[in-house]
């Protein structure tokens, strides 16, 4: 499980004629001369060096425990009611690397939920030092759509490489699968800022089938029926398991705006539908229903595990049925993989389960916390907006790029260890729930991505508290109805054995006293 460290420079993973070019303008403007530079360029950076790793495991210890003096302050912004209420400024980050954090009260605290999801590789990755050379020699981060830079189109071609399974030298398949037309073959890519921004890219591609983007469009395939919008359903046949951004469409989905919602659903505009979780014969009854009259199934949208309803994670049986319904019926899938894209062995979850998706959403964890920027990969065929039909003036930012290009350097040379260690992480989890099964009603997820499932609420907020005490940052999902309550996890890829055993360790303690507290 120990992950191996890479060495890489700016001219390796950028290549030799960019970084030529970048120090040769670097030299005439003035930022230095031009071998200084080329050193620069050429500088080996270790992504993940043995002191580093080691320093990590020498603190697992003293995690919980304050270890710097606590820093006071008066400053509390500017918040809204709902962020003030649930603001924890003693947990508030002063420092951070690796899997940890140093609170403003001087706690040492492990990042077990990855800062809710978004470094992979914790803080202070000593790879992401490529982004400060890069900015060294003056690489720009900002430009724009008509101008998108050499490095964001590099990134754009190794997400389509990675999304479509194929290895750095087989360059001719991926060239070929760059120019196909065939349907369910990912091969273009808009680069946005957030998860909200590319999930809504998604309906709208979805609703130009129905609905023109502007005057200038021809009539679309599905005019003048009602598009129907499958999202995953909760256990009361409600719509609150899914999640796919807070743009207000996006918020329709899951019971926000009822109002609103119900005038578009009355007047024809839209309509959704609640499956069951991995319930094929809902899905095909409800299918059938709604792919046929008046009606259109315009796009099924789901996550693979639902993070956001009990960490609960859809079979691979239920979607690989659910995708041959939509793709014999015309209906386009969009997998939402915000959640967990990097956390498993290839970076896309839909791969490991053989998935053919016409989208896919990503962030988080590709940037690595470095920048907001997340994207959407998608089909020729439903290559169907305008540029302004899905723009975002920062979204073709450089670094932001760069970052996406060294986190997928480490996650495609480590692919064994990340499966290795969370399969020993899922593991010893498992074997809690056997241990104390009159408590812990099941384990969801998968891997380091994982909810712990409790028989009653209160015990879920017991442990939640008394694990945080701890020092280990987990949270409680207690606020959806007829969701399981469940705690949340969500380890980084460099979690060592040392760290799991340390936190499972805590679990246990918890657990332990939660049983003698019941007798």
């Amino acid at each position: 499980m120990m992950k191996t460290n890479i060495s890489m420079s700016l001219r390796d993973i950028l290549g030799k004629e960019y970084t030529d070019a970048a120090v040769n303008a670097a030299a005439i403007v003035g930022y230095g001369n031009k071998e200084d530079l080329s050193a620069l360029a050429d500088e080996q950076v270790a992504f993940y060096p043995a002191p580093f790793a080691a320093r990590l495991d020498e603190m697992v210890d003293k995690i919980g425990t304050q270890i710097a003096p606590a820093f006071e302050t008066n400053v509390h912004g500017a918040p809204t009611n709902s962020f003030a209420a649930a603001y924890h400024p003693e947990s508030s980050p002063v420092f951070g690397f690796g899997w940890y954090r140093v609170g403003q009260d001087g706690r040492l605290y492990a990042v077990t939920k990855s800062e809710h999801y978004h470094v992979p590789m914790g803080h202070a990755f000593p790879g992401y030092r490529l982004i400060d050379n890069a900015r060294a020699l003056g690489i720009s981060n900002a430009t724009h759509n008509n101008t998108r830079g050499y490095i964001t189109r590099l990134c754009e071609r190794e997400l389509v490489r990675c999304a479509n399974g194929l290895k750095k030298d087989e360059t001719e398949k991926l060239d070929a699968i760059l120019k196909s037309t065939e349907k369910h073959v990912l091969n273009r890519v808009i680069n946005l800022e957030t998860g909200s921004l590319a999930c809504e890219a998604g309906f709208k591609m979805m609703l130009s089938k129905f609905y023109k983007l502007d005057k200038t469009f021809p009539t679309p395939k599905y005019s003048g029926r009602i598009p129907v919008f499958f999202i995953m359903g909760d256990y009361d046949n409600g719509r609150l398991a899914n999640y796919h951004g807070t743009t207000t469409f996006a918020q329709t989905l899951r019971d926000m705006w009822p109002e609103l919602y119900g005038k578009y659903e009355s007047a024809g505009a839209y309509k959704v539908v609640p499956v069951a979780i991995n319930d094929i014969d809902d899905f095909r009854t409800k299918y059938e229903k709604y792919n046929q009259g008046e009606y259109k199934v315009a796009g099924f949208t789901h996550e693979i595990i639902l993070m956001n309803y009990g960490g609960i994670r859809l079979t691979p049986e239920f979607l690989h049925e659910a995708y041959e319904i939509c793709h014999a019926g015309d209906t386009p899938v969009m997998c939402d993989e915000i959640q967990s894209c990097m956390w498993y062995e290839g970076m896309f979850l839909f791969r490991k389960y053989g998935l053919n998706p016409d989208f896919v959403v990503v962030g988080k964890g590709f940037p690595g916390g470095q920048y907001p920027a997340s994207k959407i990969l998608l089909t020729a065929e439903m290559d169907t907006l305008n540029q302004f039909g899905a723009l975002v003036t920062n979204g073709q930012e450089e670094l932001a790029s760069l970052s996406y290009l060294i986190t997928m350097e480490f996650s495609e040379q480590n692919s064994a260890e990340i499966t290795a260690v969370g399969n020993y992480y899922e593991s010893k989890v498992r074997a809690l729930k056997d241990k104390y099964s009159d408590i812990i009603r099941d384990i969801e997820g998968l891997e380091l991505l994982s909810a712990i499932v409790f028989h009653d609420i209160d015990e879920t907020s017991v442990f939640v508290k008394k694990l945080s005490a701890y020092g280990f940052d987990v949270s409680a999902q207690l606020y959806k109805a007829f969701c399981p309550p469940a705690a949340l996890l969500k380890l980084p890829l460099i979690a060592s054995k040392a760290l799991i055993d340390s936190l499972v360790g805590k679990m246990e303690l918890v657990f332990t006293e939660m049983t003698a507290a019941k007798k």
